[in-house]
């Protein structure tokens, strides 16, 4: 008989969807769709799923796929040693863990030389048949008939025999499952410091004796004690207590009080020491470790998506300054597209102290280059250099920006620095990173490596692999959600955009260069290798300012334009007539443009669309200033209230910047006057707070911040 479980149903009855949408999904994911794609144009078909839910489906369908594959390879084994019955296939078969289908394959899968089978190989394994069948009698007189060959005594025969049971017994489903639960449930993660690493793992010393109910343990410590771990500075193990779990696992296999049933009782206590209990803690080691990783990674994800989708400046005119003291401040300018313009040295601090030469170069620049607004790095001599431009005097009104250096000296050694800026230094193309991620930080952070841009917890320490998948989801998913103008995005924004990737992106931008600016979407398709399925999945995330049709410049896909068409001519006005007009717009009767082709939800979005199109989700950038006198931490005192910004969002906390080059931390107790499971859920990356100076410990750079305390 054939066993088979239906991947549709399976997934559909986990997330409680409609079975149909899983196929549909799963149909479209196969077919080469986009997660933002699906998303955005495909609700119809999915029941309006947003792209988490998709994400979800995508991953456990990922993962079904990859246990089929398991199931086989099994299958294919246990059948090569003519040990397959009907009833184990059925199992096999049937699994929808991965944990129960290796529990089956446990007994049949090669093993190095065991205690077990030196002792099956002297021809023992009757004998622990005979003594797990627990019957009474003389077991020295059952291990008698054993003694033959290599076997010199009934003890030796008697040692052996438990030694397989010992196996059987670490093999068996229902004792693995038995340990499991105590370990899911009461085992402990520990730590210790390895003897004589007390000085050089001194940042581990809160892990030094370490005690805690594993499941209790946050994703934040455990990555802590693991890299403590890998740096052979911390000893780490889970301990259970061995009493409740050698009565449970005796219950299952001890079934009498004579002297067999002793034996096995022995070969239980032993199995579980020396087998089971070892197994099961490399299996939580691993599953704890995953799960900590999971959560890191989710952490820096979101993280990552409020960085990309920070509110940019927009299209103006900007002066850049990358601070230093000795090798003074690098200034660049730019016009409303990121062209760099003009770039030069000033040295307005110690120990050259031009601050009025440097003053006069700068107000002369402004006007010069028509800036409007300057950005300024926030790291070394980054609060001396506000504090500098702030008091100089221009002839317009300027915004003065601190912005996050974070990853400006990655991509300014990178090969797409090179690329962008093959005649300058990587300290021009540094300071070119930082005005432009204020006038689109989403367009400038997706040219630098995530994890270089310094919003993650333990992010070198977690599986690189699963991480660089989850961010380029992300980013992905940010870069869609906005959008980009396909005549000036560049390539490297244009390679995230759906459908498109690394070499449709390089044509697009050849084209460009070749036949200049692109007129409208359907001009897309003249694009070398741009073909049916790339342009349905893109075409919807490029917008062609000042197009003929101006539909070109909003989120409806050119499969939907006819709907937009009908729209209009049921009011009796011109396309354009009707896109932003709210008035005419709330007149329009969805439901009456509902056909086989399109359904409601996307023509409620086409309509949401055509109230305000191209509607950036991004809101504007604003200023913020720290306050006056704080520049080092030693200028701090327990108590101040202080403006900050949120920098970094942890599991446990948020890094404030209050303006003295060292984050406090704010602890997640003292966030809001409630309970807060996630930060995530009141505070946002760059947020502007207000926050109180609770803890400094100058002597190991450690600031104490408070948020619910500074609104008393």
């Amino acid at each position: 008989m054939e066993y088979t479980i239906n991947p549709v149903e399976f997934i559909g009855k986990k997330y409680g969807e409609n079975v149909s949408f899983v196929r549909n999904l799963l149909a479209l994911l196969d077919d080469g769709a986009t997660i933002p794609f699906i998303a955005r144009y495909r609700k119809e078909k999915t029941g309006g799923m947003d792209e988490v839910r998709i994400g979800e489906i995508k991953a456990d369908y990922a993962q079904f796929q990859e246990l089929e594959k398991r199931k086989s390879s099994v299958l294919e084994a246990i059948r090569g040693q003519e040990k397959l019955t009907s009833e184990l296939e059925r199992q096999i078969r049937t699994c929808t863990d991965a944990r129960v289908l290796e529990d089956l394959y446990l007994p049949f899968k090669p093993k190095k030389q065991t205690r077990a089978s030196k002792a099956k190989a002297k021809g023992l394994e009757p004998l622990a048949a005979i003594l797990m069948s627990q019957s009474n009698g003389d077991v020295v007189a059952k291990a008698t008939r054993f003694v033959r060959g290599e076997v010199q005594d009934e003890e030796e025969a008697l040692e052996g025999a438990r030694d397989i049971i010992a196996e059987w017994v670490c093999e068996s489903e229902a004792a693995r499952n038995c340990v499991r639960r105590q370990t899911e449930k009461e085992s402990f993660i520990c730590a210790k410091v390895v003897k004589g690493k007390e000085s050089e793992g001194e940042k581990y010393a809160d892990y030094f004796n370490y005690r805690e109910l594993l499941k209790r343990c946050p994703s934040h410590r455990m990555l802590a004690i693991r890299r403590g771990e890998a740096e052979g500075i911390l000893k780490v193990g889970i301990e259970v207590e061995d009493e409740p779990a050698l009565e449970r696992l005796e219950r299952i296999f001890v079934k009498g009080e004579n002297e067999s049933a002793k034996q096995v009782g022995v070969a239980v206590k032993d199995s579980f020491k020396r087998l089971l209990f070892p197994s099961i803690e490399t299996e939580y080691m691993a599953l704890s470790k995953r799960k900590a990783d999971e959560e890191a990674i989710r952490v820096f994800a979101e993280n990552l998506r409020q960085l990309l989708l920070a509110p940019p400046l927009g299209n103006k005119r900007v002066l850049g300054i990358d601070p230093g003291f000795r090798t003074g401040c690098k200034v660049v300018c730019l016009d409303e597209t990121g062209r760099l313009l003009h770039n030069e040295n000033i040295y307005p601090h110690p120990p050259k102290n031009e601050f009025r030469q440097a003053g006069a170069k700068l107000v002369n620049l402004v006007e010069m280059y028509d800036i409007q607004a300057i950005a300024i790095g926030n790291g070394t001599a980054g609060r001396e250099t506000e504090a500098f431009v702030q008091k100089l005097r221009f002839e317009r009104k300027l915004q003065v920006f601190v912005v996050s250096e974070n990853g400006a000296s990655v991509y300014s050694a990178s090969e797409i620095a090179r690329e962008e800026f093959p005649d300058y230094d990587i300290t021009v193309r540094g300071v070119v990173s930082i005005a432009r991620r204020l006038m689109d930080p989403l367009a400038e952070l997706v040219k630098i490596d995530p994890k270089s841009i310094g919003v993650g917890q333990y992010q070198h320490d977690v599986d690189q692999g699963k991480l660089k998948e989850a961010l380029d989801v992300v980013v992905e998913s940010c870069v869609n959600k906005v959008g980009v103008n396909v005549n000036t995005a560049g390539k490297h924004l244009l390679t995230h955009i759906s459908g498109l990737g690394p070499a449709l992106a390089e044509n697009i931008e050849a084209y460009i260069r070749e036949n200049g600016a692109i007129k409208s979407r359907e001009e897309l398709k003249k694009v070398k290798r741009m073909g049916a399925k790339a342009f349905e999945q893109c075409a919807g995330f490029l917008r062609i300012e000042n197009a003929e049709n101006p539909l070109d410049n909003s989120s409806v896909h050119p499969e939907s334009y006819y709907i937009v068409r009908n729209i209009a001519r049921d009011m009796k006005v011109d396309v354009r007539e009707l896109i932003g007009n709210e008035r005419l717009c709330d007149q329009i009767d969805p439901q009456k443009y509902v056909d086989g082709k399109t359904g409601l939800l996307t023509i409620r979005d086409i309509i949401q669309e055509l109230r305000k199109p191209g509607r950036d989700p991004r809101t504007v950038a604003k200023v913020f200033s720290f306050a006056e006198g704080i520049n080092k931490i030693e200028d701090l005192q327990e108590g101040m209230i202080l403006p900050g910004i949120v920098t970094n969002l942890t599991n446990f906390g948020a890094f404030v910047d209050v303006g003295v080059h060292q984050d406090g931390l704010v602890h997640i107790s003292e966030m809001a006057d409630r309970y807060v499971s996630n930060p995530a859920e009141v505070l946002s990356l760059h947020e502007h707070v207000t926050v109180k100076v609770i803890q400094v410990d100058r002597e190991r750079k450690r600031i104490g911040l408070s948020i619910k305390q500074a609104v008393k």
